[in-house]
């Protein structure tokens, strides 16, 4: 299978990808922890049905050191004892924000208040600006259906 568009030999995708990766490392560099960045990545990938930034997410996080038991159950955090609860709260404002159109009122007060119990502001807004930038990468890797499988750990860089 073959995308339908190279992102990197285009040259308006290429420089849109160089902004938003811009964005990513002011994300990186944040308070937010690494493995809770990583966690939020992979569920909101998940959701999106993103095969290559879900390949990608999760051997980065296994590469930096995230055992496969937690990786294994991102998807069903709820039921899963290996889980802190800050990062449970990552996981609900992670799953909301996606799902924004499946809900009446977006983000609930209640997922909102949780996350700010365990996240400083700098980190809220770190987590925020991830949720949104993750959900941009996996609507365009999904639109030009990008293969999954072939990822090798910090190949980007």
């Amino acid at each position: 299978m073959e995308a339908r568009l190279n992102l990197y030999g285009n040259t308006g995708a290429a420089k849109f990808a160089k902004y938003i990766n811009s964005a990513g490392k002011v994300i990186s560099d944040s308070t937010l922890p690494a493995a809770t960045q990583e966690l939020v990545k992979i569920r909101a990938s998940q959701i999106n049905g993103c095969g290559f930034c879900t390949d990608m997410h999760t051997k980065d996080a296994a590469h930096a050191g995230e055992t496969s038991v937690r990786l294994n159950l991102v998807a069903a955090w709820r039921e899963a004892r290996v889980f802190t609860d800050a990062e449970r709260a990552a996981l609900e404002l992670t799953e909301q924000g996606t799902r924004i159109a499946d809900a009446a009122g977006g983000v609930t007060d209640e997922a909102w208040a949780n996350a700010a119990k365990y996240h400083d502001e700098d980190q809220l807004a770190a987590l925020v600006s991830l949720i949104a930038l993750i959900n941009a990468y996996n609507r365009m890797n999904v639109i030009i259906q990008q293969p999954a499988g072939d990822y090798q750990p910090g190949q980007f860089g």
